[in-house]
């Protein structure tokens, strides 16, 4: 269907004096051409992914836009009509934060990281697995799909422990410990839920709460999640949304391809430096743990995801095990 805000595409005058008032339309073949060029390009993708888990990690300014957030539920119900099963897990710092001022509880950061006491990790899991979940679902239901909220506490699917930080002092170099309260990370997910989710013909919205050996409620960072759960699955793929075009060289032209070897040698250089450096790391654990390949990308671009999964260029950095032949005897 040509997109009604491109009047070039197509323009239709009416025939009163035609039988049952008939439309005529002038249509820009170049246009329409080019669409055509793009779904065939698609295809051998379609082809390649059908029946694989793409595990994506949502949050960002993609998942703060309401524009681009009806963009990403439309592209992952694409997704699945296409036959990926796409999982959903889901970040919400900024949401978290906002609630907290709202009802008057102040926060503590150490290195960027938030702690995370008993009232707060009580709002952490009230805003992700409430108000943030039920709006991803409601928009994958709105654009035709079908979607169900799952946390990690659900079936206990994700048990974690207390993370703890360590920080050296600038002047006597000294390490400390850092208690973080209720940040956890994951030890082990069962997957059987997501699968379950997924066989009845649902995508999976995960919320980043765990569940901890005494019952306790755990904070998760959602790209670690991510991570862990695309481990977890065998997925195909690994995306991890973010604000950034992905991994820039010195002249700020994007990397599109990376190995293990290719991180290092960048974090020794100097180009892959501060939050970048845990996104990189999470990636490289995850296809160390199975996962074909992960994906950094700008979730600010319109049907980034898209453009990764059925574009030969592809839109963001891909990390992936260079020695792994897919069973075609091509590269994955």
């Amino acid at each position: 269907m040509p997109d009604p805000s491109d009047v070039s595409m197509a323009t239709a005058t009416a025939r009163p004096e035609a039988p049952g008032n008939m439309i005529t339309v002038t249509q820009d073949k170049t246009k329409l051409q080019k669409k055509a060029a793009t779904l065939i390009e698609a295809l051998p993708y379609i082809r390649k992914y059908a029946g694989e888990i793409f595990v994506i990690k949502y949050g960002g300014h993609a998942m703060g836009d309401d524009a681009l957030s009806k963009q990403f539920a439309e592209d992952i119900v694409l997704l699945r009509h296409v036959g990926i099963y796409p999982v959903i897990v889901h970040g919400g710092g900024p949401q978290i934060g906002a609630m907290l001022n709202k009802l008057g509880i102040s926060s503590e950061f150490v290195d960027g990281l938030r702690v995370t006491c008993e009232d707060t990790v009580e709002v952490a899991e009230m805003v992700l697995s409430g108000s943030i979940a039920k709006k991803i679902v409601s928009d994958i239901t709105s654009a035709g799909g079908r979607a169900v909220g799952l946390s990690g506490k659900d079936s206990h699917m994700v048990k974690a422990r207390k993370r703890n930080h360590t920080r050296q002092d600038p002047d006597s170099n000294i390490e400390s410990v850092v208690d973080l309260g209720f940040v956890g990370e994951p030890t082990h997910i069962d997957p059987t839920l997501i699968r379950q989710a997924i066989d009845a013909g649902n995508i999976p919205v995960i919320s980043p709460i765990a569940v901890g050996e005494n019952g306790e409620t755990y904070n998760i960072n959602a790209d670690t999640m991510a991570g862990a759960v695309a481990s977890a699955l065998d997925a195909r793929r690994f995306l991890l949304l973010t604000d950034v075009a992905g991994v820039l060289n010195t002249n700020g032209d994007l990397l599109t391809e990376l190995s293990e070897d290719d991180v290092a040698s960048l974090k020794k250089d100097g180009v892959i430096t501060g939050g970048m450096i845990p996104k990189v790391d999470t990636c490289l654990m995850a296809i160390k743990a199975g996962v074909r390949g992960a994906v950094i990308i700008d979730g600010r671009v319109k049907h980034a995801i898209l453009l990764e999964i059925f574009t030969e260029r592809g839109a963001g950095t891909l990390i992936r095990d260079p020695h792994f032949v897919s069973e075609s005897g091509a590269a994955d």
